[in-house]
């Protein structure tokens, strides 16, 4: 298996474990009263980042994009920069991270790890990996359709946290 499908590859694992994660820490909020927002843009979502995923595997394959050392091992780091980034985030939050926006009434905000730098910083980690991981093997038209793409959905799912946070109006 070239090296490049099998990155991919364990990027959408890392995605199932994230889901995985994402359903216990649901069932954990919803039995202490918790409520989701936005659910709509949810889907949208999914398939952005399925279409990431799938994007950089065909343009790579069917584009014969080529490696190229000065480009592809930097964006490599910012790949795994990415997963340690949303793990840090994933683990500053506990049972109360989610893949949708969830709230238990009641709780403060989180301001441990990264949230003490930045507000949102999992979505630092999204933008910088849907940036960099189809620029590890030349895929630009990927990356540039993914942040763009993400760019329109982050703009709704920001929206749409910060006004189920209390941190912004509806």
């Amino acid at each position: 298996m070239p090296p490049y499908t099998l990155l991919v590859l364990l990027v959408a694992a890392e995605r199932l474990v994230e889901l995985n994660v994402a359903r216990r820490n649901a069932a954990w909020s919803f039995a202490r009263g918790g409520r989701e927002h936005g659910g709509g843009h949810y889907p949208v979502m999914v398939l952005l980042h399925t279409g990431l995923l799938a994007g950089c595997l065909a343009e790579v394959h069917f584009g014969e994009r080529p490696f190229a050392a000065a480009l592809g091992w930097p964006m490599l780091a910012l790949v795994l920069a990415a997963q340690v980034l949303r793990w840090w985030c994933v683990a500053a939050l506990g049972p109360r991270w989610n893949t949708r926006v969830i709230v238990v009434p009641g709780l403060p905000l989180v301001d441990r790890g990264p949230y003490r730098l930045l507000r949102h910083p999992n979505y630092v980690a999204v933008v910088v990996e849907g940036a960099a991981l189809p620029l590890v093997h030349g895929g630009w038209i990927t990356a540039l359709c993914f942040t763009a793409a993400n760019a329109r959905l982050l703009a709704v799912r920001l929206r749409c946290e910060n006004a189920a946070l209390g941190l912004a109006p509806a």
